[in-house]
Order: C-alpha cells, then structure tokens, then sequence
C-alpha cells in the first residue's frame, strides 16, 4: 500500500512541475508577444528561456572588461601627462598655455603642442572644467604690478614674439597692456575700455599671435584669428603693427577689406590666412559667399574700436558675423567709451563671465594730460580767412584738420594747393588706392598738413601730429576727444589742438564740459590775418574747376548741419548762409534743396532713421529760407 501511495505522490508532483513550466512557458510568451508589439524585441529573436546563472556569469565578465579598461586609459592619460609635462620643461616655459575657450580645442585635439587636420573641430566636446590647466595669470599679473617692462613676459611669449617687441622699440608697457596681456594669454574673454592712444593693439595682438603659436598652426588649418576694424584706415594701421610682431614668425596673414578687389582676396582665403584684419562689411560679404573658406577653426576674434562700428551703421553685420563663428573661441573686444549698444555687443559675443579691464576710468579730464587744448570764436565769414592764416604760419609742424563734409575737404584741398599752400586729404568718398597712399605718405611725413572727415577720427596712431584743428565741430562730444587723440599719443607726449566756433556755437562747450573736456579760450590777433577775400572771390568765379567744388563745398556743408543731431547748438535756421557763402568764396549763398538724401535714397529699401535723418522729413522752414536766398 505504501508503495502505490508513494508512486501516485510522485505522478501528482510530476503533474504539478508540468502545470508550472507550462504556465511559466504562457507567460514567457505573453511577455514576448508584448514586446513584440511594442517593438522591443527583434521579430526574428528565438523564444529562449533565461538561465540566470549565465546571467550572473555574464555580469561578472562585463565587470572584469571595464575594470581592464579603466585601468589601460588611466595608464595612457599619466603617460600622455609626464609627455606633455617633460615638453614644456623642455621648452622652458617659452609659451604660455591658452584657455579656457580657444585653447580647449588645443587641450583636446593637440598632443605634444602639435596641430593636426581639424576636421572635426566644431564637434568636439569641452573638458567640463575649463581652468584646470596651467594658467599663468595670476602670476604673471603680481609681476607686472611692481614691474610693467615687457622683459616679464618673457617666460610666458615666444622668443619671436619678443624678438619682434624688441624690434619694434617697446620696453614698458602702458597701463591697459599691463593689465590686459596676462587675462589674455589666459585665454580669457575680455573687454577693455582705454583713451586713444593708450596701446590697445599691443594688447590684444600679443596674446592672439602667441595662441596660435601654441597651437603651431598652418596655413592648411586656414584662419585662426580675425581682427575687425572699423574703418579701412584703421585696418590698415593694425595691419601694419601685426607685421611688425609677426617678422620672426611663420603665420600667413592678411588685409581684408572695402575698396580692393573681392576675387584676389578670396584666392588668398582658400589658399589659408591665419590672420585677417578686416573691416565688417567685406568680412561679412566672404563669410557667405566665398566657398572654401576656412574659418571654422577659429581660435580667436577681436573687435577693435567697438562703439565706432556700431555708431556708423553695422550693428547688423555684426551681427550676423558672430552668428556665424564658430562659438568654441576666445573674443576680446576694445572700445575707447562704453555705450549701450558696446555691451549689448559684448553680451551678445563674450562669454559668461568675461574680464572687465578700464584704463583711466576715475580721470578728471577724458582726454591725455600731455593735450593743450583750447577754443577760439570766430565770425563765419572770417572762418576761411583765420583758417588759411593759421595754416600759412604751422605749414612747418604736423597738422590734421577735420571737416563735416567730403566736398567740404574736396574744395578746401583743391583751393589750398591752387594757391601754393600744399596739403594732403583723406575722406570717403575717394579710391582706396588714393586714401591708403596718402595715409602712409602722412605716416611718414615730419612737416605736412592733412584734410580730413571723421573717418580718420578713430584708431589711427599717427605719430607726431602738432596740431589738430577742428574747423568744423563735432556732432557729439565723443567725437571730439576721438579727433583730439590722434595727437599726444603715447605715455609722455604732447601735442595741441584748436577748436573753431561760430558765435552761435558756443553752447558746444556746456556738452564738452559735461564729457569731463575744459578748453581754454585762445586769443587770436585779428590784425594779423591775410585778408585775401576780394581775390579769393574772384578767383572761385573765372576758374570753373573751384566754382563748382565751391557750391558742392557749400551745399555739403548745410546738408551736414542740417543734418546735426544736436539742433539745439547747430541749428541750420540760425545760420547766417550768406557769411556761410562768403566762407566758400562765393558772393552770394546758393540754394540747397534739404530733400536730397531723400530722393537719392528713393527706390532703395527704406533703412531705419537716426535723429540725425529726422531732419530731412521736415524741411518746409529750411526749402522757404534757401530758396527765396537762392534767388
């Protein structure tokens, strides 16, 4: 009996473990089939039951295999270490090492301070702290505090580098070069703010030179570093101090700008400039139009007088330039003043935290202390007479002398070497062939007199100018201290400047001394001005070449007043236009239609106004005066 009890316990355990497994088997299947619909399991995979023995198993060895390759990368990483570490004992020191933007990419893609094919530049990803390597700053910024001779730089900048400083005649560095470099070869971004004058370009080309120097690149990486200036000149004398630091160097670099021939600057573009200087508007046009040019391995970009290229006009171009940059780069971006629209810039292309730098922030006066600088009040009509005298008696030093207008300077260039008084002029509307020879052909000179527009206001360090004389004022007191400081640049120099007003201008000088600008007034003796007017007239009216620059000399000089933003000072209805016509030479005033700029303008796309335009929507008053004088 307890044989068959025992053998029916057993056929019911069996029964039961075969329920189980079938069961269980369901359910696998259930499990699958909702997989399957969900698309999680591939429709192909074989219904296996799950060991989870092997799995464990499994487990374990695909714990082993990470714990194996930890240990191999770590390896590599201290090798590559004591590598990179044994180079720079080596080099002793003679680079400085750039983070944390444009060397992330050297930290990344270099090995050994070499630079390879940078294809995949844009791609990579920045290290999650970007200061962890070796930063001088700090360091190097102490020793420049109790000693500012560019001899402190040398364990941070190539010998070429300092070669090249050497060279050019630079021992000490001013105060915005001192407190600048050592944030830069950090590979900071940066704004600085400092009076004309005070050595921003230095500033900023010695770090950029020495971080591509660092990451030893080629023309074949195509464009490390872009400069953007304002205006052509400016280009063009930046163009020149890169030059000059770059003589012991192997980089490609080049000058891109307006007024010179698009095809062969984009030759030279494909073929790799490691340094473009470059005025906004071109630079823009080769962004997006010139195929193969390699701009994507950008390091660094500059932007040099800030607040001038936004107050003429290319806030968009800038943009649309930053826009298309490559974000991983370090930007540094100098301005003489700090507006607004300058930090609206700087939010838009600086990264978080950039370093804040100003020069002369706290100053009494917001010109150089080694200016003389002062007013004299003189009758319209007397202006051209007090001019020519005053010209006449300098035509020995070093003058520049600022007009409103191009056809204003056009017509005083032309009269003044008519009648045997030699002088120069720059403005806009001339070639660039033209305006880059006269420039330099200025540069160079000891004794010479230069005409000009504001486009020669900003940047330029022209050295040894005597003389700066506004014959026409500003528009806005910013202006003035821009034209002032291409004389007494430089820490120690001196230099003068004369400032010309009508009776009715006297208000200026309530803005000027609001801007932090004292003049004092000059007496002038006015005996002793030639009084060449009845032969000045008669020569404007037989040659015809110096009639018709005189009425194109006229009618620019009331379009620009007119145009005047501060019509509370320069107000075109208060102007007494037959002295106005007598300055020009002329017996009598002209008519001047103050729809100009609006008719030329006709058919093209309307542009927003300035205040400065919004002069021309109302010119009913203005039409009746001119128009009754003109008959």
């Amino acid at each position: 009996m307890e044989d068959q009890v025992t053998k029916k316990k057993k056929k019911l355990n069996k029964k039961r473990k075969q329920q189980i497994k079938t069961n269980g088997f369901e359910d696998e299947v259930q499990k699958k089939k909702k997989k399957l619909e969900n698309g999680v399991v591939n429709k192909m995979e074989p219904h296996v039951e799950i060991n989870p023995k092997a799995m464990k198993r499994k487990k374990k060895l695909k714990k082993k295999e990470k714990q194996a390759l930890k240990e191999e990368s770590t390896k590599e990483i201290s090798k590559s270490n004591e590598a990179e570490s044994i180079s720079e004992i080596e080099t002793d020191a003679d680079t400085v090492e750039n983070s944390p933007n444009a060397s992330d990419s050297g930290k990344q893609l270099y090995s050994k301070g070499s630079l390879k094919d940078i294809e995949d530049l844009d791609t990579e990803e920045e290290p999650e702290d970007q200061h962890e390597r070796f930063l001088p700053g700090s360091q190097l910024a102490s020793q420049i505090l109790s000693d500012n001779s560019f001899d402190v730089l040398s364990k941070y900048v190539s010998s070429p580098t300092m070669d090249a400083i050497k060279k050019m005649g630079f021992t000490h560095m001013t105060e915005i070069q001192a407190k600048s470099i050592p944030y830069l070869l950090e590979g900071r971004d940066l704004m600085g703010a400092a009076k004309t004058g005070s050595g921003k370009t230095l500033a900023f080309l010695i770090p950029v030179v020495e971080l591509l120097y660092k990451l030893k690149f080629m023309p074949r990486n195509g464009t490390g570093a872009i400069i953007i200036s304002p205006t052509r000149e400016l280009a063009m004398q930046i163009y020149g101090v890169l030059k000059e630091l770059l003589e012991y160097h192997h980089f490609t670099f080049g000058l891109i700008m307006g007024g010179t021939k698009k095809d062969d600057e984009a030759k030279r573009l494909v073929k790799g400039i490691n340094f473009i200087v470059a005025t906004p508007g071109r630079l823009l046009d080769h962004l997006q139009s010139t195929s193969n040019f390699m701009y994507k391995n950008l390091q660094c970009l500059i932007i040099d007088e800030a607040d001038r290229i936004l107050d003429i006009g290319f806030a968009e171009e800038m943009k649309k330039i930053i826009r298309v940059l490559p974000k991983k780069r370090q930007t540094m971006l100098f301005s003489a003043t700090q507006t607004n629209k300058t930090e609206d810039l700087a939010r838009i292309s600086l990264k978080k935290e950039p370093i804040y730098v100003g020069v002369h922030d706290t100053s009494i006066q917001a010109t150089v202390e080694g200016l003389e600088q002062g007013y004299v009040v003189c009758p319209t009509d007397k202006r051209f007479l007090m001019l020519f005298t005053f010209l006449k008696k300098n035509r020995k030093k070093k003058l520049m002398v600022f007009f409103s207008s191009c056809m204003s300077v056009k017509f005083h260039h032309d009269l003044f070497n008519y009648i045997d008084l030699p002088v120069m002029s720059i403005h806009g509307k001339q070639k660039q062939n033209k305006r880059t020879q006269t420039f330099f052909q200025f540069v160079n000179s000891k004794e010479a007199i230069l005409l000009c527009t504001d486009v020669a206001a900003r940047g330029l360090d022209i050295p040894e100018v005597d003389w700066i004389v506004q014959y026409d004022p500003p528009d806005d007191p910013k202006e003035y201290i821009h034209r002032v400081g291409r004389t007494a640049r430089g820490e120690g120099s001196t230099g003068k400047a004369l400032l010309i007003l009508q009776p009715n201008e006297l208000g200026f000088l309530r803005y000027l001394k609001a801007a932090r600008v004292t003049l004092n007034e000059y007496e002038f003796t006015w005996s002793s001005i030639s009084d060449i007017q009845p032969q000045l007239e008669k020569l404007i009216q037989k040659n015809y070449h110096l009639n018709k620059a005189a009425r194109e000399g006229y009618k620019s000089y009331i379009r620009a007043y007119a145009s005047s933003s501060m019509k509370d000072i320069f107000d075109v209805n208060s102007l007494d236009v037959k002295a106005v016509a007598t300055m020009f030479g002329m017996a009598n005033p002209i008519y001047v239609d103050l729809d100009f700029q609006k008719k030329k303008s006709k058919g093209q796309k309307a542009l927003p106004r300035s205040k400065a335009d919004r002069s021309f929507a109302k010119p009913k008053f203005n039409r009746r005066v001119f128009k009754t004088i003109g008959k």
